[in-house]
């Protein structure tokens, strides 16, 4: 049964990237990234994450291997919420973790049902960085 570093290894070179460029990348080093994907060492959250977005990949399929959860973002948009981009200059976030908090209020949503949701206000922005920094550092 493959292994989400399996699984990583597999979309990398899907995509002929080096285990050096996904690296950088992601903003990880290539001795992690080759030992995440030799089954020598576990993944964070916050790295699957930062992997997943660079590969244009779901956490879920990095993570279960679910047939249709990969997903082609280079041809995808990307559209920030005003609150959200309100909430990151106010916070100092840059692009990719604006881009991060983004994917890990998405992850959360789609587990959800659509049903009453609201969109978030800058506060409630700030809020959930906050309650994601808490858990993931």
């Amino acid at each position: 049964m493959p292994t989400t570093g399996d699984r990583i290894r597999e979309i990398r070179e899907r995509k002929s990237l080096t285990q050096e460029t996904l690296a950088d990348l992601a903003g990880i080093s290539k001795g992690f990234l080759s030992e995440v994907e030799n089954n020598k060492r576990n993944i964070s959250s916050q790295a699957l994450l930062k992997i997943a977005n660079s590969l244009g990949a779901s956490v879920d399929y990095l993570l279960q291997g679910n047939a249709g959860a990969t997903q082609n973002k280079t041809n995808t948009p990307v559209i920030i919420p005003g609150e959200l981009s309100k909430a990151a200059e106010e916070l100092n976030l840059t692009y990719n973790q604006t881009l991060e908090l983004l994917d890990a209020h998405n992850s959360v949503i789609a587990r959800r049902s659509s049903k009453g949701l609201k969109d978030f206000a800058a506060k409630e922005w700030k809020e959930f960085h906050f309650a994601i920094n808490k858990v993931f550092k």
